[in-house]
């Protein structure tokens, strides 16, 4: 589908332009939103606004890495939003083509943040303070900002995890743990390429729309910026709680092993006499003795208190 706004010169707004029979050049500047397009739809990208077929091509590739292209009159961009769907996220590519009178949206699958920035446009009846740019930024500035539920929402589960780890099993502590570190990498191979776009965009000679408001892009990027670290200092607080867990679990499991030889130190040498005593040969004299049980017995106490009492001294217990 393609929805095209028009923003007149006495800053009108007008909407659903037909492409086939309207001037485009009428119109102050407009804004060309190919959301979920058709084969037939994507054809106006060069035959409307002749736009280079390379950059078309990487309209049609899925997820191409973040990034800028310059042309002679416009300019072309690269970017990604995250979709969340349960637990799990989906990076999806949104491209724009950017010029002064001119911005171009194209998302093969539909993004929120487009159609948050749309309703706004057609709401707050103030085209005269929006321009192409404006658009971008804006567009920008909401996938940003969509980022911090998705990293508040991990570092939630993190500290619900930190405070049940030692109710849990390993079976079921490692998979949860693992499962944010996932999502953290996700968000991490999404956010990275999109400050350095970010940063390649502040730090351009040619970009005259952006420069004009760089505080505004420059927000942005101290945006993301600080969503770059939050993932990072989450990353090393998984990779702290895993090597604590394992710590814990490989301590608990030298302390079974070491009760567990402490009474195998104590019954072997009880099970020694027991095995001495329990051969069944005839010419044994203990096995005649009247006080021979007894005295076994006795050996036997005295052996297992004897061992015990020295563990615990030596702190074994």
């Amino acid at each position: 589908m393609i929805t095209v706004i028009g923003i007149t010169a006495d800053n009108l707004v007008h909407t659903d332009i037909d492409l086939d029979a309207t001037d485009l050049s009428a119109y102050k500047w407009i804004w060309a939103d190919f959301n979920e397009p058709s084969p037939s739809e994507v054809k106006y990208l060069e035959k409307t606004f002749h736009f280079h077929p390379l950059a078309i091509e990487d309209c049609l590739q899925i997820l191409q890495r973040p990034k800028l292209d310059y042309y002679d009159d416009y300019t072309f961009y690269v970017t990604h939003h995250v979709r969340e769907e349960g637990r799990d996220l989906f990076k999806e590519e949104l491209d724009f083509f950017v010029s002064e009178k001119l911005i171009v949206t194209f998302q093969l699958a539909h993004s929120k943040e487009v159609a948050y920035v749309q309703k706004q446009l057609l709401t707050q009846h103030n085209a005269e303070n929006w321009d192409p740019y404006f658009i971008f930024y804006r567009i920008l500035d909401q996938i940003v900002d969509n980022y911090f539920p998705l990293i508040h929402d991990i570092e939630d589960r993190l500290a619900q995890l930190e405070e049940d780890n030692l109710n849990k099993t390993t079976a079921a502590f490692i998979p949860e743990l693992m499962e944010s570190r996932h999502l953290l990498l996700s968000l991490m191979q999404t956010v990275n390429p999109m400050r350095d776009l970010l940063y390649r965009m502040l730090n351009s000679q040619h970009l005259e729309g952006v420069r004009k408001r760089r505080s505004y892009f420059s927000d942005i990027h101290d945006d993301l910026l600080k969503v770059s670290e939050m993932i990072t200092s989450n990353r090393e607080v998984t990779t702290d709680m895993r090597d604590s867990y394992l710590s814990l679990n490989s301590h608990q499991t030298n302390n079974v092993m070491k009760i567990l030889t402490i009474i195998t130190s104590i019954f072997s040498p009880l099970t020694l006499i027991a095995g001495i005593y329990g051969m069944n040969f005839e010419h044994m004299p203990e096995l005649t003795w009247r006080y021979g049980y007894f005295l076994a017995i006795g050996l036997m106490l005295l052996i297992g208190i004897s061992m015990y009492r020295w563990f615990k001294k030596n702190g074994w217990f």
